[in-house]
């Protein structure tokens, strides 16, 4: 017999009559008070025989988007935001630095904001530990670019140097513009002059232990350095290749996939150089197409892992299925 409201209602109404009960839909007091927070945030996964984790750094959420693409109006940036199930007005932005375990290495890309950034963020040494990974344990910490949110997390609140790595490797072309006087000078007052301070900050502790490194060639093992600049003039991605297994590492690419992935042609506030940055995201994804390989992205919803595929003049994100096994 076909199942129908009527009939479903009609049974209901029968057991009432009857005497029965419908505990199933009777509201019961909570058992416990809510959390309000969530589980530490990891995932780990394997390419070739490398075992990879993405940590979640936290997320900062800017409350107005006046001014956030500078290329699009906001009524095009919510359409975009509305398409992805995503409030308007507002994006939310994540953090997620990775840490690759070569068998022999501990190598963690990117450092997240640390002390110094919203309190949403600087999660990265809790969700190291609730991970079993131990920040006095990474051998060399690999920098995409000198952006807060991907250098504050070496220096901490005292000024001190919080991750002890051997060494810590930064593009050399990044590290010549932000250390530049003349491009300081020229920087207008506001959020690129703030970034300039803060690079200085931040390389005025850990520069002892600073190595600068070139493009197309391994950082560390397994890992290869490639320009995507744009987003900043020596902005940094990587191939992380063990045995069959690739992955890129697209570092900021861009922004939330939402916007920019769907929308290549978009340029971020935070790009310096925004129609490189275009450029150069149209030259990636149509690499990672061609490829149909894994992307790790900063900015990607955590896990921050998917493939790229081609739609039209813009590209689609399928992010990955979340697997319980390594």
């Amino acid at each position: 017999m076909e199942t129908t409201r009527r009939s479903v209602l009609m049974g209901a109404a029968a057991a009432l009559a009857t005497g029965g009960q419908l505990s199933s839909i009777s509201p019961s007091p909570a058992a416990a008070p809510p959390a309000g927070k969530q589980a530490p945030g990891f995932y780990r996964y394997k390419v070739g025989d490398y075992e990879l984790t993405q940590i979640v750094d936290g997320s900062f959420t800017v409350q107005s988007l006046d001014g956030f693409v500078t290329n699009a109006d906001k009524a095009a940036v919510n359409a975009a935001l509305e398409a992805a199930y995503m409030p308007r007005d507002q994006l939310t932005i994540i953090f997620n630095p990775m840490v690759v375990n070569t068998g022999s290495k501990l190598i963690l890309i990117d450092s997240g904001y640390g002390a110094a950034g919203p309190k949403t963020a600087g999660q990265l040494q809790a969700n190291m530990a609730a991970a079993g990974i131990d920040p006095k344990a990474i051998d060399i910490v690999v920098i995409s670019h000198l952006h807060p949110d991907h250098i504050n997390g070496l220096v901490g609140a005292d000024a001190g140097i919080l991750i002890s790595a051997l060494g810590n490797a930064m593009p050399a072309q990044d590290v010549a513009y932000w250390m530049d006087d003349g491009n300081m000078s020229r920087a207008p007052a506001g959020r690129l002059a703030d970034y300039f301070k803060n690079a200085r900050r931040v390389m005025g502790v850990v520069s002892s232990k600073v190595t600068k490194y070139e493009w197309d060639k391994e950082v560390a093992p397994g890992i290869t350095a490639f320009a995507t600049v744009g987003h900043t003039p020596g902005h940094t991605s990587f191939v992380i290749a063990s045995g069959s297994g690739r992955l890129l590492v697209q570092s900021d690419v861009t922004n939330h996939p939402a916007l920019f992935v769907r929308n290549p042609g978009w340029s971020a506030v935070f790009d310096i150089d925004g129609p490189k940055a275009i450029e150069t995201r149209r030259k990636f994804y149509d690499m990672a197409v061609a490829e149909k390989s894994l992307i790790a992205g900063f900015h990607y919803p955590f896990p921050s892992l998917g493939h790229a595929e081609k739609d039209g003049t813009s590209y689609r994100l399928v992010p990955i299925a979340w697997n319980p096994s390594i």
